[in-house]
C-alpha cells in the first residue's frame, strides 16, 4: 500500500484534467474549525470563516419549543456540560434512535431558554486537549444566529460565506416527538432569504424522504449523504451500495443536487479513485466526500507522523488526493491546513 501511495503522490504533481480546481474546489469547515475549538459553537463557525473557508457546516436539531440549534447530536450530554447541572437529573433517559440505544439527556426534552443556560464542552477532549481548553465558555447556537454570524462577516469581510447545515434523524425526530424538522428548516431559511437556488446553501439529509421534501419547498441545493455502510433510516429496504450505483445516482439526481459519501468511497485504500465521482458527475450530481482531519486516528496509516493517535498526520496529502479525484469539495475539521494544502 505504502508504494501504491507514493505512486499516487508523484502523480498529484502533475495537473489532471479531470481534477477539480482550486476555484471551484469547496473547503467545507465541518462543525466550524472543530480541531481547533469545541464543535458547533459560533466561535468554532468564526474561526473557520476567519481562515477562508467556503462554507461552514451546522447539524440541526430541535429544542421542545421547535427552536433549531446546533449539535452533533440530539443526545447533548457528550457535548454539554448538562451531566453535572442538577436541575436537569430527572432528564436523563434512554432513547432508541435510528435503532440504535442511547442513554443520556436529548435536546428535544430540553426548551431552548433552558438548553441556553448550559455550556459547551469539547467532544473528543484525548484527541483534542486544546479544544477543552475552551469547556464553558460557549453556548449552544441557534441557526438564526448563525445565520446572522455569516452574514455580519460577510460585510466585514467582502466576500460570500456559505452555510451548509444537515438536518439531523429527522423522521426519527418526527415519530418520536412529533417535531417537523423540514419544515421548520424551509421556514428558517426563507426567513433568512436562503432558501433560493442561487443562495451559498446546501442542506444534506442521510434520508431520501425529507430531501424529497424539501425539494419541493426550497429552492436550495440538495444533498444526500451517505455513510460507510448499511443504507438510508426511512428506506430499509434500500442500502447504499444500490443508491451509489449508475441507476441509483440517477433516481438521487431526481431529488437532489448532490451527494455527500464517506470519503472512503471516493478514494481507495491506497488513495486512487474509485470511480464514483465520475458516475456521479455524469448523471450531474456534486460530489463531497466527508471528512477529512488532522490527527493521526482518522488518517490512513502512510499518512500517519509522529506518536500518538492525537499527533497531526499528513493531512494535506489527503486533500490533495481528494481533489484530484475530481470531486466538487470536502468535510474538513480543520480548514486552514487544507486550505492551505490546496494553494489558497
Amino acid at each position: 500500500m505504502v508504494r501504491a501511495l507514493l505512486l499516487i503522490l508523484a502523480a498529484l504533481a502533475v495537473p489532471s484534467a479531470a481534477a477539480a480546481t482550486a476555484q471551484d474546489f469547496i473547503v467545507i469547515a465541518h462543525r466550524g474549525a472543530s480541531g481547533e475549538r469545541p464543535e458547533h459553537t459560533l466561535a468554532a463557525y468564526e474561526r473557520a470563516i476567519d481562515q477562508g473557508a467556503d462554507y461552514i457546516e451546522p447539524d440541526l436539531v430541535a429544542t421542545k419549543d421547535m427552536q433549531l440549534v446546533a449539535r452533533h447530536e440530539t443526545e447533548i450530554g457528550e457535548t454539554t456540560d448538562v451531566a453535572s447541572r442538577e436541575e436537569f437529573a430527572d432528564r436523563k433517559r434512554s432513547k432508541t434512535i435510528e435503532r440504535r440505544l442511547v442513554t443520556g439527556w436529548f435536546a428535544e426534552d430540553f426548551t431552548l431558554a433552558e438548553l441556553r443556560s448550559l455550556r459547551v464542552r469539547e467532544r473528543l477532549p484525548g484527541l483534542r486537549p486544546g479544544n477543552a481548553r475552551f469547556d464553558g465558555l460557549y453556548q449552544i447556537p441557534t441557526f438564526e444566529e448563525i445565520a446572522a454570524l455569516v452574514r455580519a462577516k460577510e460585510a466585514e469581510t467582502g466576500r460570500r460565506i456559505g452555510i451548509y447545515p444537515e438536518l439531523k434523524h429527522p423522521t426519527w425526530l418526527f415519530q418520536e416527538a412529533g417535531i417537523d424538522t423540514v419544515d421548520l428548516l424551509a421556514t428558517a431559511l426563507r426567513k433568512a432569504d436562503l432558501d433560493d437556488a442561487d443562495d451559498l446553501v446546501f442542506v444534506q439529509v442521510f434520508e431520501v424522504g425529507p430531501l424529497k421534501r424539501l425539494n419541493a419547498l426550497v429552492e436550495t441545493p440538495l444533498v444526500l449523504l451517505i455513510s460507510s455502510q448499511g443504507g438510508p433510516y426511512d428506506e430499509p429496504a434500500t442500502s447504499w451500495a444500490d443508491i451509489l450505483t449508475p441507476s441509483g445516482l440517477t433516481e438521487v439526481a431526481g431529488y437532489a443536487d448532490g451527494i455527500g459519501p464517506h470519503l472512503g468511497h471516493v478514494l481507495s485504500a491506497d488513495g486512487t479513485s474509485t470511480g464514483l465521482v465520475g458516475d456521479a458527475h455524469a448523471v450531474g450530481l456534486k460530489v463531497h466526500p466527508w471528512t477529512l482531519r488532522k490527527e493521526n486516528a482518522f488518517l490512513p496509516p502512510a499518512l500517519r507522523r509522529g506518536a500518538g493517535q492525537g499527533a497531526a498526520g499528513d493531512l494535506g496529502t489527503l486533500a490533495r488526493m481528494v481533489r484530484a479525484s475530481g470531486a466538487d469539495g470536502v468535510f474538513t475539521d480543520d480548514p486552514a491546513l487544507v486550505l492551505s494544502a490546496l494553494g489558497r
